[in-house]
This record gives structure tokens, C-alpha cells and sequence, in this order.
């Protein structure tokens, strides 16, 4: 285990540079104010960030949790009626399957007029977004059960809970955080679009406020922390995986 922190917090570092540089000779290269230097952005981070953009983060993360978890239980709540019997199995994938293709953000209008402006709404477009990339990722995981697996439990006489709680869910949380890592990113991205719309308090109203106002600083340093959010929330994510699916990062013998 210490072996596989330490060589992903190795990349996370590469990484970092990586971009940071890219940033950097971006910057240099560009002629005009529209780049600002990173060393500049990180130089007034402090100062931004105790004006008002925690209130922002604070307003974003709330969101994101909120959408995300409601998102999880969803699919959780579909995954378990995968596993019921065939009827339900042909509703829930026919319906995921007709679903799933349709671009939400194009439903924004419709989930306006629905629910209004508030924050409702963002936590509906962060959930209708990300919910058909779980269900169907479990499914997936779901049917990578090996068959035997379940025979022989099934000799055994265990009932569906057993089943359930022993080994679907242990079969499919690899697929259930990876999806999760994809998830969050993709809700953090619907969240900057919705907080564009009627509200003055979150991260995407900051970068777009400040955008707006020609202040590029605040605007860079807006998106930097709106980056290392999605980016805590990523490592999270794997911390996660690492302490409870620790067969996956096994060594062989």
C-alpha cells in the first residue's frame, strides 16, 4: 500500500509541474494580459481567497456532494433492482438505454421552469447528468460476476440480501469509484454551467463574474481552486479505493 501512495503521489507531482509549465511558457509566449502568470495567480491566491471565494467554494462543494451522493443512492437503488428478477431488469436497461443518449444540459430550460432557479436545479442537472453513467457502470459490473460464483452461493441457501451485501457490493465498488472519478469531474463541469444562471454564489459565478469584469486575475485564480477542488475530491475518491479494494493493487506472487 505504501508503495502504490507513493507512486501515484510521484505522478500527482510530475503532473502538477507538468501543467505548470505548460501554464507558464503559455504565459510567456502570449504577448497579451489574456494569460496571466501562474506564479502571479499563486502569488495572489491568499489575498482572493480571504475576500470571498470561499464563500463560493463553500456554495459549489455543497452542490457537488449533494447531487453526487443523491446520484450514488439512485444507482445504488437500480442496481439492486437489476438484481430482482427479469421484468425489472428489461425496464431499468431499456429505459437507461433510451435515456442515457439524451443531452441534459439540453433539459437546463425544461428543469427550470420545473423546479426554478434555485438550488434545486443544479442539484437536478448534477444528478440527471451523472446517474446514467453509474447505473449503467454497475450494471456492467454487475455482469462480470462470474456465474459460478453466484451458483455456488446459491447452494449454499444464502437469500437476497446476503447476496446483495456479500457479493454484488463487493463486485462492483471498483466500478462504482471508477465511476465515481469520471462522475466528479463531469458534475464539477455541469455545476460551472448552472452557476452561470440566477445565482451569485458559486464558483462558476466567480469565473464568470470576474471574466465578465475583465478581472483575469481573479478569473485564473477562480479556476485554479475550482481545479485543486475537483482534484481533492479525485485523490479522495482513490484513498477510498485503496483502503477498501486493496486485492486490486495486490502484488502477485
Amino acid at each position: 500500500m505504501v508503495k502504490v501512495i507513493q507512486t501515484n503521489a510521484l505522478k500527482i507531482i510530475v503532473g502538477i509541474l507538468i501543467l505548470n509549465l505548460i501554464w507558464f511558457v503559455a504565459a510567456k509566449c502570449t504577448a497579451t494580459h489574456l494569460i496571466v502568470n501562474p506564479i502571479d495567480v499563486y502569488r495572489q491566491l491568499p489575498s482572493i481567497w480571504s475576500q470571498s471565494i470561499n464563500t463560493h467554494l463553500v456554495a459549489s462543494l455543497n452542490r457537488i456532494i449533494i447531487g453526487v451522493t443523491l446520484a450514488v443512492l439512485i444507482g445504488l437503488l437500480f442496481t439492486y433492482l437489476l438484481i430482482q428478477n427479469k421484468a425489472s431488469q428489461l425496464i431499468i436497461e431499456s429505459f437507461t438505454y433510451i435515456s442515457y443518449p439524451i443531452p441534459k444540459l439540453a433539459l437546463l430550460p425544461v428543469v427550470m421552469l420545473l423546479a426554478g432557479i434555485g438550488e434545486s436545479t443544479k442539484i437536478i442537472m448534477i444528478v440527471l447528468i451523472i446517474v446514467f453513467q453509474i447505473i449503467i457502470n454497475l450494471r456492467d459490473g454487475i455482469n462480470k460476476i462470474p456465474q459460478e460464483s453466484l451458483l455456488v452461493a446459491i447452494s449454499l441457501g444464502i437469500n437476497k440480501r446476503q447476496k446483495l451485501s456479500h457479493i454484488v457490493l463487493p463486485a462492483i465498488t471498483p466500478d462504482l469509484l471508477s465511476t465515481l472519478r469520471v462522475a466528479v469531474g463531469t458534475a464539477i463541469s455541469v455545476l460551472f454551467v448552472t452557476e452561470t444562471y440566477a445565482t451569485d454564489k458559486g464558483m462558476g459565478y466567480f469565473i464568470v463574474d470576474s471574466w465578465m469584469r475583465i478581472n483575469y486575475m481573479e478569473m485564473y485564480a477562480g479556476i485554479v481552486i475550482l481545479s485543486l477542488f475537483g482534484f481533492v475530491l479525485f485523490i479522495i475518491i482513490d484513498l477510498f479505493e485503496l483502503f477498501t479494494c486493496q486485492w486490486i493493487n495486490k502484488p502477485t506472487s
